[in-house]
């Protein structure tokens, strides 16, 4: 928490008169705002930013689940099983899907809506495709944003698909707070080639397509890479995803609101367990093993907000945003300067014609903003 020392924070962006009705439309329930402030969300609409910033408020109460995994896994299938079971027992859901960015139009290629088909005229589940945007990740850099629209929204349950890219698929992390990884029968080889990247994301693993040959043995080389991996084997920031956190059992209802979990916090330092990722089995064409998926997901949930995990992901994952926006911010500023400056070509130019250097460049560049921030310290500390 900020002392009262702290410096001070611009106001939060102006909403216009239009984005302003926009919200209150959306914060009452408005399937058809909610839509379009997503479609401003994730193409960088004028006044997207203020929209954000208006909904951050409303944000805390969904479980964001991400699923990930090798292409071909079932993702998507097991995604829709999921939205249905949810459903079921009455809660509203949010489904994300990042696609693949078609090469034509960089937008989302469109599969996923195909095979999303069981909750087809049911308002209370809002799917989304949006498209990647060539992140490696796998996740676009509007889709946390997305997310907060669907929370503030009020659905209980977001879950969040990702392309399916690979070992680089760690941003699901930054957005989710339970993560699980699917991986097909006969994936031995894949399972050991992933080991070291998305195998370390997971809080569930999930081998999908069990009524394959080849499922026993996939999930007796997953339950050792998940023993290798309490074991200490592996080390990382990865948050609740990681090994250091305590196990609660038992399932709970969705969406109790994370910043109850506040008061939780300062005991999780005394966890003397870990949280133990479950490797399950699922058939999403027939549904089987998806109840208890969702089981296990309940489980997390209450594990997070028990051992007062999920403060302490949320405030790493809002650390990582602010970054993230602070380097496109400043580089969008440095960008216009070297067109300003005549455009990189002719700075190049001017460096290989020893005109001057790289260093001297940069300096001019990032200079002028340096003393710009250097300016208003000093007007801060003399108020």
């Amino acid at each position: 928490m900020a002392g009262s020392d702290a410096p001070a924070l611009a106001d939060a962006p102006t909403l216009s008169d239009a984005d302003a009705a926009l919200v209150e439309d959306l914060l009452d329930g408005s399937h058809r705002a909610l839509a379009r402030a997503i479609t401003k969300i994730e193409n960088r609409m004028p006044g997207y930013r203020a929209i954000v910033s208006a909904l951050h408020e409303h944000t805390g109460g969904a479980d964001v689940i991400g699923i990930t995994g090798s292409p071909g896994a079932g993702k998507s299938t097991l995604v829709d099983k999921l939205a249905a079971a949810h459903r079921d027992r009455g809660d509203t859901v949010g489904v994300i899907a990042v696609d693949p960015s078609s090469p034509y139009t960089g937008g989302a290629v469109l599969g996923d809506r195909i095979r999303m088909g069981s909750n087809v005229g049911d308002m209370d589940v809002f799917f989304r495709s949006m498209s990647a945007r060539g992140q490696l990740g796998g996740l676009s850099t509007a889709t946390a944003d997305a997310v907060k629209a669907l929370d503030a929204f009020g659905k209980d349950v977001v879950i969040l698909e990702t392309v399916g890219a690979g070992q680089n698929e760690v941003d699901v992390v930054r957005t989710a707070d339970t993560v699980a990884v699917l991986v097909q029968p006969g994936s031995g080889d894949d399972v050991q080639t992933l080991k070291a990247g998305i195998l370390e994301i997971g809080d569930v693993f999930v081998v999908n397509k069990a009524d394959m040959d080849g499922s026993q043995r996939t999930v007796a080389e997953l339950e050792e890479m998940v023993h290798r991996r309490e074991g200490g084997t592996t080390g990382r920031d990865a948050g609740h995803h990681g090994a250091a956190s305590t196990v609660s059992t038992g399932a709970s209802g969705s969406a109790a609101g994370h910043h109850d979990a506040d008061a939780a916090d300062a005991d999780a330092t005394d966890a003397d367990e870990s949280w133990t990722p479950d490797v399950l089995e699922t058939v999403a064409n027939t549904g089987e093993g998806v109840a208890a998926l969702i089981e296990t997901f309940d489980t997390h949930a209450t594990y997070l907000r028990e051992s007062g995990e999920i403060a302490a992901t949320e405030r790493r994952r809002y650390a990582e945003e602010i970054r993230t926006l602070v380097r496109a911010d400043v580089g969008a500023l440095a960008t216009a300067e070297i067109e300003r400056r005549g455009g990189i070509d002719r700075l190049a130019e001017r460096v290989h014609d020893r005109e001057t250097d790289p260093y001297a460049v940069a300096e001019a560049i990032v200079g002028p903003i340096a003393d710009c921030v250097d300016e208003a310290a000093d007007r801060e500390r003399d108020d």
